[in-house]
C-alpha cells in the first residue's frame, strides 16, 4: 500500500522495521443500545461542574442539554443542604433526566496525540475508541494516519455521524503520506499539502524535512487553514529545532525533541558516544535520556529567550511525557495493573525487547539508564511548568499503543504527569480540554462547559481534583470504611455529541475482546 512509503521517503529509519502494522479491523456501527441520545432535551440535576477554564468547582447546578447544545446551566443552590426544587428548571414529560446529585462534570477530555492502531498488528478501532471514551476523551487529534488516509477519513466521517462509538477524530496526516516517490522539491510539498486539505486533513504531522520544503509545507499548510504539529526527529533536527520550525509557522510540538537542541549554548549537536547507532533503539533512548542535561540551564538567559519567543509565537506543547514514563521506571509499566485485562496480547508482544520494533528497546537497560531519565524528566518538567506559568499553551496527549502504554489509561497518566511537572489540579483539566480546543481551533464548540458549546461532557461520582487517579478505568485503590482494600471511581458516563455512553459497560466490552484474543492465541 502507497502510505508505508511515508518514513521510507522523508525519515528513514524513523522507526525500526517493520515500518507499519497491519491496520486491525474498522470500528462496526454502534449495535442499538449501546448509545443513548441526543434527546431534545437532557438535563443533568445537582451536579457539580468544573468548567475546563480554571474557575474553581460550582454546585450543586442543574444543566440543560437541547439535542447537542449546553442551552443553559441554572445555580440551584448551596452544597452541604438539600437543593429546593423552586427555582429549579421545569422538567417536561418529553425529557431526560439524570439525577446527579453529588456527581462532577467536566468538559470531554482531548488526546492530542492519539494513534489508531499503527504500532502492532490488528489493533480493532473498537479496541481503541472504547478505551478513549471510557476514560473520557471524546475527541482526539489523530496525527500521521498511519492506517492509511482511507481508512483514518472512513472512521472521521462515520464518527462525525455518530454511526460509530467513537470520540471526534481530527486528521493530521503524515507528510508525504500515499506518495510513492521522495518529496525533494517545495513544489512537491505545496503540492502534496494541497492533497491533503483536499483528502480532509484538519493538519499535517512532520517528522522533518530539509529547511527548504519545511518552510513550502509550513507556508501552505497556513495558507490552506491546516494545523501542525512535529516530532523533530533525531535525523533532522540538527537543521531546524523547535524555534527553527516555529518561526516558520509550526503551530504545534510533540514530546520534547528539538526543544533541547533550541536551547544549546556551547554545542550545535548532541553528544553522541562514538559507538553510537540511531538504529539501535537502546542507543537511541539511552542517549536521548542524557540530552537536557546538555541544555541551557532553568532561568538562564538563553532557558528565558527561547521560552518568551515559543510564546510570542503562540506555540503549543504537547510534551507526551507518558509515552517516556517506562524509561526512567520500566517495571512500573510493565506491571500496571491494567495490563491483566485490558492489553491486547498482539500489543503485549509488541511491548517485549525486540530489536525489530520500535520503543521495544530493552536490550540491556540499567539502573544508570533510569537515572538519566529521571534527571531528564526532571528538566523537561521544569520547562512546561515554567512554559505554562509564563502563559504558554500546554496541552495533554498520550501516544498509547507504543511503550508499555495502552489507550486511555495512558491518557490519565499523562495528566498525573502533568500534575508532577507542577501543575495545579485545575490547570491539569484546563490542559486535557480548552487548552487542546484552542489548540485545534474548535474552542468555540468544545473544550469548556458553557452556553451554547456542544455537550461533550465526563460525569463521574467523585472529585478528580482531590486525586486524579479516580480517573483510571480501574479505579483508586483504598481502604472503605469497614478497614477493606477496595477500588472506587473510574468515569460513570461519557457524553459525545449529546450521546451518552456507559464507561462502565464500554470498559466490559473492552476486557471481552481482550479474554477472546487470549482465548484465540492459546
Amino acid at each position: 500500500m502507497k502510505y508505508r512509503h511515508l518514513l521510507v521517503l522523508l525519515i528513514p529509519l524513523l522507526f525500526n522495521a517493520p515500518l507499519y502494522a497491519k491496520p486491525g479491523a474498522s470500528a462496526p456501527d454502534t449495535p442499538k443500545g449501546e448509545a443513548q441520545g441526543p434527546w431534545k432535551r437532557l438535563i443533568l440535576r445537582g451536579v457539580t461542574l468544573i468548567n475546563g477554564e480554571g474557575a474553581p468547582p460550582q454546585g450543586p447546578l442543574d444543566i440543560i442539554i437541547e439535542n447537542n447544545r449546553i442551552t443553559n446551566i441554572v445555580n440551584v443552590g448551596y452544597p452541604g443542604v438539600p437543593i429546593k426544587e423552586a427555582g429549579r428548571p421545569e422538567i417536561k414529560s418529553t425529557d431526560k433526566v439524570l439525577e446527579l446529585e453529588g456527581h462532577t462534570v467536566m468538559p470531554g477530555f482531548i488526546d492530542m496525540h492519539g494513534h489508531i492502531g499503527g504500532s502492532a498488528d490488528d489493533i480493532p478501532a473498537e479496541y481503541v475508541f472504547k478505551l478513549w471514551l471510557a476514560h473520557g476523551i471524546t475527541t482526539v487529534r489523530e496525527p500521521g494516519s498511519f492506517n492509511g488516509a482511507d481508512w483514518v477519513m472512513d472512521h472521521v466521517r462515520r464518527s462525525a455521524k455518530n454511526q460509530i462509538t467513537a470520540p471526534r477524530l481530527v486528521p493530521y496526516f503524515g507528510f508525504g503520506l500515499e506518495r510513492d516517490d521522495p518529496i525533494y522539491s517545495a513544489k512537491q510539498a505545496r503540492e502534496w499539502v494541497q492533497w491533503a486539505k483536499r483528502n480532509g486533513a484538519k493538519g499535517l504531522k512532520f517528522f522533518g524535512a530539509t529547511p527548504k520544503i519545511m518552510e513550502a509545507a509550513l507556508d501552505e499548510a497556513s495558507q490552506q487553514g491546516l494545523g501542525s504539529a512535529m516530532h523533530h526527529a533525531q535525523l533532522n533536527v540538527m537543521s531546524m529545532n523547535v524555534l527553527d520550525s516555529a518561526r516558520l509557522g509550526l503551530t504545534t510540538m510533540e514530546h520534547w525533541y528539538g526543544l533541547p537542541e533550541a536551547l544549546f549554548e556551547d554545542r550545535r549537536i548532541q553528544h553522541y558516544p562514538a559507538d553510537y547507532n540511531y538504529n539501535n533503539e537502546q542507543h537511541r533512548f539511552a542517549e536521548a535520556g542524557k540530552l537536557w542535561q546538555q541544555a541551557a540551564e532553568p532561568g538562564s538567559e538563553k532557558w528565558n529567550a527561547v521560552r518568551d519567543e515559543l510564546i510570542e509565537l503562540d506555540f503549543t506543547l504537547n510534551p507526551t511525557m507518558t509515552i517516556y514514563e517506562a524509561s526512567r521506571d520500566l517495571m512500573r509499566e510493565r506491571r500496571a495493573i491494567w495490563h491483566d485485562e485490558y492489553t491486547l496480547p498482539t500489543l503485549w508482544d509488541f511491548f517485549q525487547p525486540n530489536r525489530y520494533a520500535h520503543g521495544s528497546y530493552w536490550f540491556d537497560w540499567t539502573t544508570s539508564n533510569e537515572i538519566d531519565w529521571k534527571e531528564n524528566f526532571n528538566l523537561w518538567m521544569q520547562f512546561i511548568n515554567d512554559y505554562k506559568n509564563h502563559g504558554g499553551r500546554v496541552t495533554a496527549g498520550s501516544d498509547s499503543g507504543y511503550i508499555y502504554k495502552i489507550y486511555g489509561f495512558g491518557y490519565v497518566r499523562e495528566l498525573e504527569m502533568l500534575q508532577e511537572a507542577g501543575f495545579h489540579p485545575l490547570e491539569v483539566i484546563q490542559a486535557a480540554t480548552l487548552n487542546g480546543a484552542e489548540a485545534l481551533g474548535l474552542e468555540e464548540d468544545i473544550g469548556s462547559v458553557r452556553i451554547g458549546k456542544l455537550a461533550d461532557l465526563v460525569i463521574m461520582e467523585h472529585n478528580p481534583l482531590a486525586n486524579l487517579k479516580l480517573l483510571y478505568g480501574t479505579g483508586h485503590f483504598m481502604l472503605d470504611d469497614n478497614n477493606q482494600p477496595t477500588r472506587v471511581g473510574g468515569v460513570k458516563y461519557t457524553i459525545k455529541d449529546g450521546i451518552l455512553y456507559d464507561a462502565r459497560a464500554l470498559l466490559e466490552d473492552v476486557r471481552e475482546m481482550v479474554e477472546k484474543a487470549k482465548a484465540e492465541q492459546q
